[in-house]
């Protein structure tokens, strides 16, 4: 993008505004707002002659060189006469020779605007270089241009302007920022100063004594003067030292002096702290000897701020100002634009309009005057949209994930802190504004864990090799979770702080527990020597003694060798000196997966060579199995070659084809193909490849196949028939890297044997499932990024034109009669059977027992353009054949929802929203529900469905629809309240739940925001868009009503049904995978590999966020 010069931009926009305007009754609109003009002079001292030109402007130019001020450098210009005499002559036409003159400039026409740019930038010509002149330069409010005018006879009102926007430049002449000051002149501003928001106690720029308020033990001493008794709960003292001087302990006093209660213990001649740290009292001598001074100095200490401040003219009144930098628009005050007279960041261009322009007073505060109504409507729309996208920005600056691991689902062994259960029992998820304090976290989490009792500490735990550790505990409740310093998916232990299942935790750094391989040898029954090392992983605390290794291990004692390195050779081990045994496992050096080999004192150096021989050949492997897959009868059915990682494949295959004792011509016609665990083969490695560069590593085992390796510019590629690819029923193809998708889809057709030209290629995704179609059909298969080794999938179906989209059509019968599933592919390829109609058991929205089907009746595939309305999709659906036995009067009657997983998913709003802002994709599918009236949801409103339980069943009433305006937010108690005026019952009197059809379960809502502390109006409510509620459109409610039924079950029959059969599923699941592990096992059998040693395994956390 090009930069311009602000005066330049501004000359070209006015340029493009004029040509935008051409044939318009707006053609001159630039010229009567900002056109003026100027009259040069020169006037003859001989014959009084006048020789005048005339020059149009859109903006003056004026110099700041050498002058004071905008009015000092208009006078020079309009005012000051320049002489011709001496040897500076001026020729006369009429006297026709040269004699004395005098020429002067005025301006002759003024225009409503008036725009002045300074000329800030010279060049200097003894250094040769530009230079920003950074003089102070003054320029008035108001200006008075009389004096510079030509024309003097009108009202003096005429020639009086006023400024009402100033441009400043930052930055030095080869560049720089702009930002800009513009005087709300309709008054549209809302004003808020962070000095009048805040109002603290203390100015700090009108402090005496700057060395006074830099002392915290004075100001410390202040406070607790002022209390009763001279004492105060610690957290309540950093909240008086924020009232008292503005700024909070952290960000003025941290950095210096450290944590505030580690400052009070230093001062303990001045502070006493209780014995639990929670209070602090300023000692009698300290009392004595400070409550003179600050009897005295307090006033001085302690100030208001000033209610106003007169503008830099001598006004009382002062106009607000914006000042616009970018993105960030924030108020000022009149006065700080003379800070802009000088310096790096001073005025550039100055824009003044004659005071005679006032705007009516209808206008005042009102953004809507005189807007044409099409405008308004589309402003409203974008402020609601730039409103959402605000709380969203908002919500994603400021929230932030937090790992709670729950105390009472864990248990300490072997050294570290290990789930009880599963990982959702003993880990929850919580999202959390990092602008709350501590104290409103913990208070949440109250909330949350209703089974809770005693107290509840909150430590920073960290994840490491060895289980879960406990670091520092978290204290000061009115301490922000920012100023905590917090991270994005911290984890967050929650216990007692004392003791976990009666066992004490040791919690910090000091103690934190590593993980270490520990080898020895193994003693055999004679009391020999084995000749086999073992090796196994063990846990000892980072602040233990080396020496406690022997007890640990119930070893009587030997010689220690540790190794830090991953490589395991002879000369990277140390033996640890006997006096260095006392020393630490930290002070040693020894991290997570460190080595420590345990031998007796009475072997000797050869020995301990043998051994670590023994080691190296059991960690490093310097061989690959290359396995006979060519159909051919050989001796061996697989072969170990040994290789390094610089080795080329086609030295590996050669040597494979002689040690199998294959027939030469294979080195002709072969390739080796890696062998993944479940027996698949993979792409074909390149000869010319090393096995580093194949990404091959030692120990891996590959086939070896008939057919040449794909050369560098073909691809090889697999593909499949249909989205259900079962093991073993993709195909394979080598084809060139520039062919078309078009050409590959024919070859791939006539390989699967299959006719038509109704088909389409898509990439299989990471998921294992068929991705976004291949589209553009003349573009390259190397355009499109495929790689050697992906998955194409064959699709029946013929794609529709660029821009447009085939979207299936369903419609949507809430409380159809019974029925069964029927998927789409087969609703049309066959004949429809009982009305082409899907049924979905506890689906979502319908979880009863009679009730707890959803019908989803197949009506056609329409094609329509992205551009398209919504309001056109469901009129286009109205005219399919099966659309006819429906009667509904309008399409503004029908509710449409996209499809996912055989069930309605997200709700489409906005009749009036083209499709393609919907980001649909190409494999949407649309259901439409009918409508007793015509619905108009609001951005904010929720539509969900409601079930009353019927007291005494396990089953609920007809599910209902309800609308939810959460526009003061998604809050459980919200949510409670307009459940319960919709049920016409008390709130206190009903539970809800949420319904989640694929686990069959409910999820209690409770009240969050429902606090117990004194802070209880200043909690803000937690969202049921979050975890674990996840709310949404079309979401099942389940309500009880409490004064009928006062338990806490909320499933049905049909629910544990549906549990059982899933667990079923499961079941035969596993025992399928275990089958076909058994069968695929059979390319590894005979294999004498050695169990390769394996790292400790760590739990890997994968963080998806919310595409709503």
């Amino acid at each position: 993008m090009r930069q311009h010069d602000v005066q330049e931009l501004n000359r070209i926009l006015f340029s493009a505004l004029e040509t935008s305007l051409v044939g318009t009754s707006g053609h001159d609109l630039i010229n009567r707002l900002y056109h003026g003009t100027i009259v040069n002079q020169i006037v003859c001292k001989e014959c009084k002659n006048v020789s005048e030109k005339q020059e149009d402007f859109l903006d003056l130019t004026v110099a700041v060189k050498n002058v004071s001020g905008l009015e000092d450098a208009l006078w020079n210009m309009y005012v000051e006469e320049e002489i011709f005499d001496s040897d500076n002559l001026y020729h006369c036409g009429t006297c026709d020779r040269l004699v004395k003159a005098a020429k002067s400039a005025k301006l002759r026409k003024l225009p409503p605007f008036l725009t002045v740019s300074l000329l800030r930038f010279n060049f200097d010509f003894v250094k040769c270089e530009r230079y920003k002149e950074t003089s102070c330069y003054t320029f008035p409010l108001r200006i008075n241009l009389k004096p510079f005018c030509e024309q003097s006879e009108l009202d003096d009102l005429e020639y009086v302007y006023d400024l009402f926007s100033v441009i400043i430049h930052k930055g030095g002449c080869y560049g720089g920022h702009y930002h800009v000051y513009i005087k709300d002149v309709d008054h549209l501003g809302n004003w808020q100063f962070q000095e009048e928001n805040s109002k603290p106690d203390v100015n700090l720029k009108d402090l005496q004594n700057e060395e006074e308020i830099d002392d915290p033990l004075m100001i410390l001493k202040t406070i607790l003067l002022q209390e009763e008794s001279n004492l105060i709960p610690v957290d309540q003292l950093g909240q008086k030292l924020l009232k008292k001087i503005g700024i909070s302990w952290n960000k003025k006093y941290r950095k210096q002096y450290g944590p505030l209660r580690k400052f009070l213990q230093l001062h303990s001649q001045t502070f006493l702290l209780s014995s639990d740290e929670s209070t602090v009292r300023l000692l009698k001598n300290s009392t004595l000897q400070a409550e003179p001074d600050f009897q005295r100095n307090d006033q001085q200490i302690f100030k208001t701020l000033p209610s106003e401040s007169p503008g830099f003219n001598g006004r009382t009144s002062c106009p607000h100002w914006f000042d616009i930098n970018d993105s960030k628009v924030q108020p000022i005050k009149e006065k700080d634009i003379q800070q802009q007279f000088q310096g790096k960041e001073s005025a550039y261009m100055l824009f003044y309009r004659k005071s005679q322009l006032q705007r009516p007073p209808e206008a005042r505060g009102n953004p809507r005057y005189r807007v044409p109504r099409h405008l308004l409507s589309e402003m409203d729309a974008a402020n609601i949209e730039l409103q959402t996208k605000r709380a969203e920005c908002d919500s994603t600056e400021n929230n932030f994930e937090l790992h709670l691991h729950l105390g009472p689902h864990y248990h300490f062994f072997n050294g570290a802190l290990h789930p009880v259960g599963s990982q959702t029992e003993s880990v929850w998820d919580l999202t959390f504004d990092k602008r709350k304090t501590l104290g409103d976290l913990r208070q949440s989490i109250f909330q949350l864990l209703e089974f809770w009792e005693g107290d509840m500490v909150l430590s920073v735990a960290k994840l490491l090799p060895a289980g879960l550790h406990v670091y520092q505990t978290l204290d000061g409740d009115s301490l922000t979770l920012s100023e905590i310093e917090l991270a994005d998916g911290e984890d967050i232990f929650v216990w007692n702080g004392v003791e976990v299942g009666g066992i004490q935790i040791p919690a910090g750094r000091d103690c934190e527990p590593l993980l270490l391989n520990v080898l020895h040898l193994a003693t055999s029954s004679e009391g020999g020597k084995c000749q086999q090392l073992i090796e196994f992983p063990h846990v000892f605390p980072s602040n233990a003694e080396v020496g406690t290794v022997f007890t640990s291990l119930a070893i009587p004692g030997g010689v220690v060798l540790i190794n830090n390195t991953e490589s395991i050779g002879e000369k990277n081990w140390t033996t640890i000196p006997k006096v260095d045994l006392k020393k630490t496992f930290r002070e040693q050096g020894l991290r997570n997966g460190s080595s420590i080999l345990i031998r007796d004192s009475n072997h000797d150096n050869s020995l301990l060579a043998k051994q670590e021989k023994w080691i190296t050949s059991m960690n490093e492997i310097d061989w690959l199995q290359v396995k006979n897959l060519c159909e051919l009868e050989s001796e061996e059915e697989q072969v170990r070659i040994s290789a390094t990682v610089n080795t080329v494949v086609f030295d590996i295959r050669i040597k494979a084809i002689q040690e199998l004792k294959l027939m030469k011509e294979l080195a002709e016609n072969s390739c080796l193909r890696p062998i993944d665990r479940n027996g698949k083969l993979l792409c074909p490695v390149p000869d010319n490849y090393t096995l580093k560069e194949a990404g091959l590593k030692m120990g891996s085992s590959l086939g070896l196949c008939p057919g040449r390796a794909p050369t560098s510019s073909q691809l090889f590629l697999f593909f499949a028939v249909g989205s259900d690819v079962q093991p073993g029923t993709e195909m394979e193809i080598i084809v060139e890297e520039t062919l078309s998708v078009r050409d590959c889809l024919k070859i791939m057709l006539e390989k699967s044997g299959l006719l038509g030209d109704a088909w389409h290629l898509r990439k299989m995704d990471w998921c294992y499932e068929a991705g976004e179609p291949l589209c553009d059909e003349d573009a390259t298969l190397k355009e499109l990024t495929i790689c050697s080794g992906d998955t194409l999938l064959l699709i029946e179906g013929k794609l529709p034109p660029l821009g447009f989209l085939t979207v299936p059509i369903w419609w949507y019968q809430p409380q159809h009669p019974s029925g069964h599933w029927k998927s789409h592919q087969d609703r049309r390829n066959c004949t429809p059977s009982q009305g082409g109609i899907w049924r979905a058991i506890s689906a979502q929205g319908a979880p009863g027992d009679v009730h707890a089907e959803v019908s989803l009746h197949y009506l056609g595939d329409i094609d329509i353009s992205e551009d398209a309305t919504l309001m056109e999709l469901k009129s286009q659906a109205m005219t399919l054949p099966s659309f006819s036995e429906f009667v509904i009067p309008s399409p503004a009657f029908l509710r449409a929802w996209t499809v996912e997983s055989k069930r309605p998913s997200r709700l489409l709003r906005a009749d009036q929203q083209q499709l393609k802002e919907y980001k649909l994709g190409r494999r949407t599918e649309i259901c439409l529900e009918p409508l007793q009236k015509e619905e108009n949801l609001g951005p904010q409103d929720v539509l969900l469905r409601t079930q009353m339980r019927l007291p005494g069943e396990r089953a609920y009433a007809l599910p209902m629809n309800m609308v939810w305006d959460a526009a003061r937010g998604w809050t459980a108690g919200s949510l409670r309240q307009r459940v319960a005026d919709f049920y016409s019952l008390p709130v206190e009197k009903i539970e809800i739940a949420k319904y989640f059809p694929e686990k069959f379960e409910w999820l209690p809502i409770s009240s969050w925001n429902q606090q117990i502390t004194k802070r209880k109006k200043k909690k803000k409510q937690d969202n049921l868009q979050g975890a674990p509620y996840h709310l949404k459109d079309g979401d099942t409610i389940g309500v009880k009503n409490l004064l009928a039924e006062d338990d806490d079950d909320f499933s049905t029959v049909t629910d544990d049904i549906g549990k059982e059969k899933q667990k079923q599923l499961a079941l035969g699941k596993r025992k399928s995978q275990e089958a076909l592990r058994v069968q695929s096992s059979h390319v590894f059998s005979g294999a004498e590999t050695p169990a390769r040693p394996r790292g400790p395994e760590a739990s890997l956390s994968i963080h998806v966020g919310s595409f709503r």
